[in-house]
């Protein structure tokens, strides 16, 4: 038989243009992931919730772009958002409840491609009242040895550690010219967050990220799942802050990694409203002068923040977990149709 007889006897089959990238096989499987997720949460007697896609407000985070979506209220056309993650809706629950609470759900970004993003992905979000950020890390810990089936131990990496580790520079003390500088020496050119208008700790967090993302993250978690710790204070978000050993001022929050992904962020929940307004506002600040569309505020989860106890909440990216609890090198391999073909 000729080499040219051997190849067509073997044709290539291909998809038709309907078909779901993800196999039946990798389905079953994700049915069973979902499953046992509940059924931890639900051992442990933490109330499963739903709140809504849709919201008034949208996400003020600069580098997060919620998608709009416009709609008939009241016979007026109105602006909504489908949320980035339900995590102000939650946390309305929580203030109101005060009982620990999770959920599953879609939530949405938009602009957000490639082989670890999807305009639309599954989050898992819980909340755990008067629990500390340690303590939710004991229970994530035990939420992997549940999903991965055996006993999982989870390394510890202040986030100043691993910058001076892999970039060769302290991240909280740099000056803005020396982080630009090593940026330049490892090839990343083109970038420019100099802008005068920028306060200082805004500019230093935009070199920050793009060194952390280039040179820190592709090496975490390849060989224990590596939770990030200690961040610095413009990462903040809706976490409190605190003072680490050596005097610096650091966000209370952590970033799981699992073969260099991101896999969940932790919150030591910041309860107070005024401060989360000035936040957002700042946020929308920022989103101006880089001509991104301001967001509106959300009025209800300032409120509710104000009668928020003390907790510990956690996001985790569903689909990018079970990626690398079976070992998928794509989300496309984990979900049913990405959002080209859909």
């Amino acid at each position: 038989m000729t080499q040219a007889n051997n190849i067509s006897s073997h044709p290539i089959i291909s998809q038709p243009s309907y078909a779901s990238t993800m196999t039946l096989v990798m389905a079953q499987k994700r049915a069973q992931f979902i499953s046992n997720i509940r059924q931890f949460f639900t051992s442990r007697q933490v109330l499963e919730v739903q709140t809504p896609l849709l919201s008034q407000a949208g996400n003020t985070d600069t580098f997060l772009q919620s998608v709009a979506a416009h709609v008939t209220y009241q016979d007026r056309p109105r602006t909504y958002y489908l949320h980035t993650s339900p995590e102000f809706a939650m946390k309305r629950l929580l203030a109101s409840w005060q009982v620990p609470i999770y959920q599953i759900c879609p939530v949405f970004r938009d602009n957000e491609i490639g082989t670890r993003h999807n305009i639309e992905f599954t989050m898992l979000e819980w909340y755990q009242p008067n629990y500390s950020l340690d303590e939710i890390a004991t229970e994530l810990n035990e939420l992997l040895e549940a999903l991965y089936g055996h006993s999982v131990v989870m390394s510890h990496y202040r986030y100043v550690d691993a910058f001076m580790d892999f970039v060769g520079i302290h991240p909280l003390t740099a000056s803005l010219t020396a982080l630009q500088a090593v940026a330049e020496d490892m090839g990343l050119t083109g970038f420019d967050f100099n802008n005068a208008e920028d306060s200082e700790e805004n500019r230093r967090q935009s070199w920050l990220d793009l060194l952390f993302s280039h040179a820190v993250e592709p090496n975490l978690g390849h060989d224990l799942p590596t939770l990030i710790i200690e961040y610095p204070p413009a990462t903040a978000a809706l976490a409190k802050t605190a003072m680490d050993k050596d005097g610096n001022q650091i966000a209370k929050r952590f970033e799981l990694y699992i073969n260099g992904i991101e896999i969940a962020n932790a919150y030591d929940e910041l309860a107070d409203g005024q401060a989360l307004r000035d936040r957002f506002e700042q946020d929308n600040q920022l989103r101006a002068r880089y001509n991104i569309p301001q967001m509106p505020i959300d009025e209800h989860l300032l409120a509710a923040s104000n009668d928020l106890m003390p907790c510990s909440g956690i996001a985790v990216g569903m689909d990018r977990l079970l990626m690398v609890v079976t070992g998928a090198s794509s989300l496309e391999e984990v979900i049913s149709f990405p959002s080209g073909q859909a």
